[in-house]
């Protein structure tokens, strides 16, 4: 199986109704199609055996408008392709293969031949490739219940080119056969799991198992598929399996629980893939000589990607920036890096915007305002630089109870240490009440010992509880080296939950009695909850009090989870609704997994934003506002607090711009932010 390699992500109809819809076939009269891939130029590339027992008559064909083309023929009974950037990896009789997508005389190359494999190779059935490494998985269904297998081929290790793979495979080796697992069968669809798993289906007991790179050991994840063959991930961590015995396609829709049916009728389900829009999977007949599309909809429990028909533009277009050039004294642009747009609850309706450089301003929240005022300026003690542009001043938090103690919360990069953070307190200037004192800085807490300068998280906010609560990510580089994220003795990797009306301890603040860590051994008691990579903004639900995150993923997958005390969210164990590294864990009971993910075909760096409580736009209300950084997008997500799952996920009209922040006026209306060479770089939602 493969996956549509792409960023682009097509909407149809409004999901209810497409998931009421008879499958349809793509494409028809194909001699045995066994295997379909979407490639990232809208082509559709489908196996095609040929006739029963005859060799030569195979090939791969290309779909558009319902019709098949040629693309590659004279194989022997062709079955699995996957696609590798310019790569088509097809397995026949001959062994696997390959052909140039976008060469002008596409030809099949044996890339290792049936012989060279470590058992000589049976009957191939399919084949995924790591979509970062290159690493190529291949299954041998084996004959008659025994022989099957699971290989690795790595990647070539002396490259022609850039994108243009080796002389040659590396290493092929044997990760799953009946030695290693006991009942092994008929070894079927394969797809990728992350990047340190791999899932196989074994069409013989109609099983999919999990099989984890590092030690080869394989987890049972989902049985009762009858002749379980293809595997395909949609964007949003749904697994669907076709069952070739039953022809019938199965959908898991999230980790731990059994497979749904979502389409029958088919003669024999075959190998699948998602299809280049994300709504539909795309299944080969073999028997009925057709490529169906299916909707990617779990029956019952559809979501609504349809889009909303709002779009976005530029709020409060005159404003002017105190004390702000673009040019800067040198001539050189300067953007304006808006992180934080929020109010100080004190009934004013004022908005407030922090920038990264270090500059806090307030004006009117009037869309015809002018004038912005500098209410804090600490740009000598704020350490920003584009080469490490994860640093700078990063949450802001009014006190809620400003208008008495009229206190700010800053949590920034000190510009003359290394790799440290502070969260610290400003109060009201006694001479000048509309300013912040510079002077009147009290560090509350500090985040030392750093080894790398990125994923600081940052973001500040005080709960409906009057508590301040604190992220800071895992403290960077890949991965999570230190493995911060599980270590309950260090404040790296978690969400922190702190009194800071009161002192003790020695400290500048206070921990809560009831929070969940207070008392325990090797554990900071400031913990309200962990295992967390880099969320890049949380906010609370001012209806609800729901804490909501956005967790920016590492190789695959962005999320977003609803904070609960004393959760752990599970990284560096898991990415995600997937286990992640060689020490990679399944779905369990000690950790949450998130409400919501979307894998990097869709975006790749979230920007959490917050719940919709405005009175502007009614039907926003109760939805979640959240971006991707990297490809511009904005959605509306609803969930469905008591049936616990996502019902909508709707698309709002691309800014063209990458969206770095989200914020709340004092009236429940959202704000995004971006970066701007103009001082236009507030939008909001309109009709």
């Amino acid at each position: 199986m493969t996956r549509y390699l792409s960023f682009l992500l097509l909407l149809g109809a409004p999901a209810g109704a497409r998931a009421a819809e008879p499958p349809k076939p793509l494409a028809s009269g194909l001699a045995h199609p066994q295997s379909v891939a979407a490639a990232q130029d809208g082509r559709v590339f489908v196996s095609l055996a040929g006739e029963p027992g005859k060799d030569g008559d195979g090939s791969v064909a290309v779909i558009k408008d319902g019709k098949a083309t040629p693309f590659v023929t004279g194989l022997n009974d062709p079955k699995g392709l996957a696609l590798f950037r310019n790569w088509l990896y097809v397995v026949d009789k001959a062994g696997l293969l390959r052909v140039n997508v976008f060469g002008k005389d596409p030809k099949a190359e044996v890339y290792v031949p049936a012989d060279k494999f470590p058992v000589a190779a049976k009957a191939l059935a399919d084949v995924v490739a790591d979509p970062e490494s290159g690493t190529v998985f291949v299954t041998d269904a084996g004959a008659n219940g025994s022989g099957g297998a699971l290989y690795r081929v790595a990647p070539p290790a002396a490259p022609k080119g850039p994108g243009q793979g080796g002389r040659g495979p590396g290493t092929v080796d044997v990760l799953v056969d009946a030695t290693k697992l006991k009942g092994l069968h008929t070894p079927g669809g394969v797809a990728m799991d992350g990047a340190s798993h791999v899932l196989f289906t074994d069409a013989g007991t109609g099983k999919v198992y999990r099989v984890k790179l590092a030690d080869r050991t394989s987890d049972l994840i989902a049985e009762g598929v009858d002749g379980a063959s293809g595997l395909a991930w949609d964007y949003y961590g749904r697994l669907f399996v076709s069952g070739g015995a039953s022809g019938k396609l199965f959908v898991i829709p999230r980790p731990g629980e059994k497979p749904v049916p979502v389409a029958g009728g088919l003669k024999s389900a075959g190998d699948l893939c998602l299809d280049a829009s994300g709504a539909n999977v795309l299944v080969a007949d073999a028997t009925a000589g057709t490529v169906t599309a299916v909707a990617a909809q779990v029956p019952g429990a559809e979501v609504d990607f349809s889009p909303l028909p709002l779009k976005t533009e530029v709020a409060f277009p005159d404003l002017k920036w105190e004390g702000w050039d673009a040019e800067g004294a040198t001539g050189r642009v300067v953007p304006l890096r808006p992180l934080v747009l929020t109010h100080a609850g004190d009934g004013s309706n004022r908005v407030f915007v922090a920038t990264q450089q270090g500059v806090v301003y307030t004006f009117a929240n009037d869309q015809k305002a002018t004038e912005t005022k500098v209410v804090l300026d600490i740009r000598d003690r704020v350490k920003y630089n584009d080469n490490t542009n994860e640093e700078g001043l990063l949450g802001l938090a009014f006190h809620p109870k400003f208008k008495e103690k009229g206190e700010v919360f800053i949590f920034y990069t000190p510009k003359k240490e290394n790799k440290v953070n502070v969260v610290s307190r400003f109060r009201l200037s006694k001479t000048d009440p509309t300013k912040l004192d510079p002077a009147s800085e009290e560090q509350v807490l500090r985040y030392e010992n750093k080894l790398f300068w990125n994923h600081d998280g940052g973001t500040i906010c005080f709960g409906p509880d009057g508590f301040l609560y604190v992220i800071h990510g895992d403290g960077g580089m890949g991965g999570d080296p230190q493995e911060n994220g599980q270590n309950l003795n260090t404040l790296f990797g978690k969400i922190l939950r702190l009194d800071v009306d009161q002192k003790a301890d020695g400290k500048n603040y206070a921990v809560p009695k009831d929070n969940p860590f207070v008392g325990k051994n090797d554990t900071r008691p400031e913990i309200w909850a962990y295992g967390v990579r880099n969320i890049w903004r949380m906010s609370f639900d001012r209806k609800t009090g729901r804490l909501w995150a956005g967790e920016v993923g590492q190789n695959l997958y962005e999320e977003i989870n609803i904070i609960e005390k004393g959760g752990n969210y599970g990284w560096n164990l898991r990415e995600s609704l997937h286990p992640f590294g060689p020490k990679g864990v399944r779905e369990n009971k000690g950790m949450i997994d998130p409400i919501w993910e979307y894998h990097h075909d869709v975006g790749k760096s979230i920007t959490g934003g917050g719940v919709y409580r405005g009175k502007a736009l009614p039907e926003l209300d109760g939805h979640y506002l959240y971006a991707d950084y990297v490809t511009s997008r904005l959605w509306a997500l609803k969930y469905d607090e008591g049936a616990k799952r996502v019902t909508a996920n709707r698309p709002i009209k691309d800014p063209q711009r990458p969206v770095v922040s989200f914020g709340e006026d004092e009236n429940g209306e959202i704000y995004f932010l971006t970066v701007t060479n103009t001082g236009k770089g507030i939008y909001r939602f309109t009709k």
